[in-house]
């Protein structure tokens, strides 16, 4: 058998979408919410001395859904001449398609927020505080800083009294006495070695400390965590009732103490990418950009690169950095646009929710926005992706209407969230004395028009933090 070789030439024709610079610039804008788009805006800024910020920021005006677009202020600023001279380098090896696919630009407004805190004080702050001012001598100061920064997060001790004594080379009963003026110290409980002693310091700074409590923490914890309250009663040989009482106050304690303090990580708030406001004639949604520069192409530059025709590296130089400036322009315009048009789609059909309230949130998948809007999924994504919207009730995260759910009886989808806020409803009206089991919540979710299994019930309460019909259970 012989093989014949040979070279042969082909011409096929295939499509495929290349991934340009500009383009993939464009996609990071999308993804990016309010603080990164400010940062990466600076940064801009600083690397391409075409970027200017204007020097009063225009007026900014809502989208409405009766009127979505205006003209952008970038655009009015621009000459005629000018864009016709940057458009020959400046489209060369885009695709027209592309191009045709920016839109009108428009000036968006919302309220500017605070983003961080100036100053939070530490638990190890906090203690070495009172440290100063309550140790007795050099070494007792000495261990008590030791202690401190043995502490976790919670205001728990990490190590051992054995193993300070060792480290510090400092005598047993110095310890226990530097241990005991930190665990005197305020918040309460902080300092323990284990959730009991943690409680039993509170209890002791509470002058409740009685034979009775430390019976309870000491021994039936566990019997306490799961609300077996009949069980302890019989051990301790106590009524119910009053085991009922002695739990309420210890429920009241704090487990963790050292949370209240601020952590090492600096506080940001939320601002959100989109506000959300009832009218007469419908919502106005507003794309925050509030905080992003406006940006223009220097004045400065564009007579520069007029004035550089002849001289062809600095024209060139100087046309790949005005190119720059365009596209990031064009492409935080458009970012506003497709953000603004994605929350419309979403207002649209979670329209019940906007009005009147989180009970009434439907089924959505990013599918529906997307054939809603016309545009890929992936872009619905991006679009949503670590955004969040401000309404009357408070505000969310963009994805938080993205959910599946349960079929009512009319057949329409209702949300996840929805049937949470039922469950939570139902179990805020129980009889604390005589809970609804999960199959109970399942006959009343039933009585609403929502097929729903026992099952997903105890898997929705998990979620929210509320405990099974037992541990509920009040005597």
């Amino acid at each position: 058998m012989s093989m014949k070789l040979g070279y042969d030439l082909t011409i096929e024709q295939t499509q495929k979408l290349v991934m340009t610079p500009e383009l993939i610039q464009a996609i990071k804008i999308l993804q990016f919410n309010i603080q990164e788009l400010e940062s990466y805006v600076q940064d801009q800024i600083l690397t391409n001395p075409v970027l200017e910020q204007e020097a009063e920021p225009q007026t900014d005006q809502p989208l409405h859904e009766e009127d979505g677009t205006q003209e952008p202020a970038s655009s009015r600023n621009e000459s005629q001449d000018w864009e016709e001279y940057i458009r020959g380098s400046y489209e060369e090896g885009r695709d027209g398609q592309w191009d045709r696919q920016w839109i009108e630009r428009q000036d968006d407004s919302a309220d500017f927020y605070e983003r961080y805190v100036d100053s939070d004080l530490t638990l190890p702050e906090h203690l070495m505080f009172q440290l100063q001012l309550t140790a007795r001598c050099e070494t007792e100061e000495r261990i008590g800083r030791y202690i401190i920064e043995s502490l976790d997060e919670n205001g728990y001790l990490t190590v051992t009294v054995e193993e300070i004594a060792e480290t510090l080379q400092a005598e047993h009963s110095q310890v226990e006495d530097a241990l005991r003026l930190i665990q005197g110290m305020d918040p309460a409980g902080v300092g323990a070695r284990d959730l009991r002693e943690c409680l039993l310091i509170q209890l002791e700074a509470l002058g409740l400390a009685t034979d009775a409590f430390r019976t309870l923490v000491t021994e039936h914890l566990e019997d306490l965590a799961d609300n077996r309250l009949s069980v302890i009663a019989r051990k301790v040989g106590a009524s119910t009732e009053e085991v009922q009482q002695m739990v309420d106050v210890i429920r009241t304690l704090e487990p963790k103490p050292g949370r209240q303090f601020a952590g090492g990580e600096e506080t940001k708030y939320i601002i959100p990418d989109v506000i959300i406001e009832k009218t007469e004639s419908g919502f106005s949604i507003t794309v925050n950009n509030n905080n992003t520069p406006q940006l223009k192409v220097s004045s400065y530059y564009r007579k520069l690169l007029h004035q550089a025709k002849d001289d062809d590296q600095l024209s060139n130089y100087l046309s790949e950095r005005v190119n720059s400036a365009l596209w990031l322009i064009r492409s935080i315009d458009q970012r506003k646009q497709t953000i603004y048009n994605v929350t419309e789609a979403i207002v649209r059909h979670q329209q019940d929710f906007f009005e009147r309230g989180s009970k009434y949130m439907k089924t959505l998948t990013l599918r529906d926005i997307a054939e809603d809007v016309g545009i890929h999924e992936s872009t619905v994504s991006r679009s949503i992706n670590g955004k969040y919207l401000q309404c009357s009730y408070g505000i969310f995260e963009l994805r938080h209407f993205f959910s599946a759910g349960v079929k009512a009886e009319s057949g329409e989808g209702v949300s996840s969230s929805s049937v949470k806020e039922f469950i939570r409803e139902i179990v805020g009206s129980e009889d604390p004395k005589k809970p609804f089991s999960d199959q109970a919540i399942v006959g009343k979710l039933s009585a609403k028009g929502f097929e729903i299994s026992r099952r997903t019930v105890a898997k929705y309460r998990d979620e929210m933090n509320i405990p099974s019909s037992s541990r509920r259970k009040r005597y």
